[in-house]
């Protein structure tokens, strides 16, 4: 490899999120990688900062066809500049389209398990939060669609936030099951928003299918929220993007983002999107390579050293998601953190059908992982015992 992903950054008392918000040796929870940035967009950066001016800022053509190029070229997917807004984050995209796009006391439906964020961004704007579970058979999800087009066709349900890869599953999403998805919400007049910031974080041979890149339906009634930040490690930056085709959502959604004062971006935000996809994508590419890896290597380790527990096959995201087999999760997680250091996500946070799985953070070097779990098996094995 060109680049070493073996490096152990050290990243305490860095103002880490992950790091410092949980003291742990090994934090395994939030979706942060431990990896440096490509130095490529790192040596941009710096020939920006080199200028010492860092005033109000404009986005020039280059912001624009980094998008429109990268998912032409990699996803298949003609953007037109037009259709592109900028924005501080996914995450305040979300709350605002919420905010503009539906009224108080609204249905907001979400496919459960799904990013814990969204329950946020629905739960503190007082729009009510509808659950459709993915069915779950044989250690494999798909779309309940029956009980999706209910909780759609309810007379006050307006939106449909989508995450696409999913999060924490790490399902890739067929062209098949996004027509359908968008046909449904088409039928009954709901407007979807598509999180899709983890699109290229996806297992070596495969891809990712855009939302809006399926029909014409689809990309009519959508907003796409896309960004470099979450494959290249920059979410600090601040800086997304959304695709909106339709021009009276269109008008909406950036009005929203406007009154809500995160629609302009710092001085290393607006040039971000040109660094990563113009020079990143050979980090990119070896990141990925390294980090399914690491996932078969979790999935191998579990299923053969912690009997009963079962990690879901997914070919997106830095993320493993393992079924306990009926053991509390919240229990389990706090017991591996007291007795041994390490720190999952329990899966309740991403909705009731989350209860008895856990989350891991797979983006950090090969050497922690195997240290972790080997600890995972100590305390698992303790807490078993414990409760015979």
């Amino acid at each position: 490899m060109k680049y070493d992903f073996d490096f152990e950054t050290q990243r305490k008392n860095t103002n880490s999120l992950k790091w410092d918000e949980v003291d742990s040796k090994y934090p395994l929870w939030v979706a942060d990688m431990d990896f440096k940035t490509a130095p490529e967009i790192t040596e941009g950066y710096l020939k920006r900062i080199k200028e010492g001016i860092f005033g109000y800022n404009v986005l020039n053509d280059k912001f624009y066809d980094s998008y429109i190029d990268w998912w032409d070229k990699y996803h298949h997917f003609k953007m037109e500049k037009d259709w592109i807004i900028f924005s501080t984050g996914v995450v305040p995209s979300i709350s605002s389209a919420v905010r503009s796009l539906t009224k108080i006391g609204d249905n907001v439906v979400i496919l459960t398990p799904v990013y814990n964020i969204f329950f946020n961004s629905i739960r503190n704007n007082k729009r009510i939060i509808l659950e459709s579970p993915l069915k779950y058979e044989n250690y494999q999800y798909e779309i309940d669609f029956d009980d999706l087009e209910q909780k759609l066709s309810l007379e006050k349900t307006s939106l449909l936030i989508f995450c696409n890869p999913h999060n924490p599953i790490g399902k890739i999403w067929t062209k098949d099951e996004l027509i359908k998805v968008g046909n449904l919400c088409k039928k009954h007049n709901v407007t979807v928003i598509s999180d899709e910031i983890h699109c290229d974080i996806v297992r070596p041979g495969y891809e990712y299918i855009p939302f809006a890149s399926v029909s014409d339906i689809n990309k009519d009634i959508s907003v796409t929220l896309i960004a470099p930040t979450k494959c290249f490690n920059l979410a600090g930056m601040q800086t997304s993007a959304a695709v909106v085709a339709n021009k009276k959502i269109k008008a909406l959604f950036e009005r929203g983002l406007n009154t809500d004062e995160c629609a302009e971006g710092n001085t290393l935000a607006v040039i971000t999107p040109e660094l990563a996809f113009l020079k990143g994508r050979p980090w990119l590419n070896e990141m990925n390579e390294y980090v399914f890896n690491n996932r078969d290597i979790v999935k191998e380790y579990i299923e053969k050293n912690l009997e009963g527990l079962h990690v879901i096959d997914g070919n997106a995201t830095y993320l493993a998601w393992v079924d306990l087999n009926g053991i509390n999760s919240k229990a389990l997680r706090d017991f591996i953190y007291k007795e041994v250091d390490v720190y999952l996500a329990d899966g309740l946070a991403y909705g009731k059908t989350g209860e008895g799985f856990l989350r891991i953070n797979l983006a950090t070097t090969k050497k922690r992982i195997l240290e972790a779990l080997e600890l995972i098996k100590k305390a698992y094995d303790k807490f078993i015992e414990n409760n015979k």
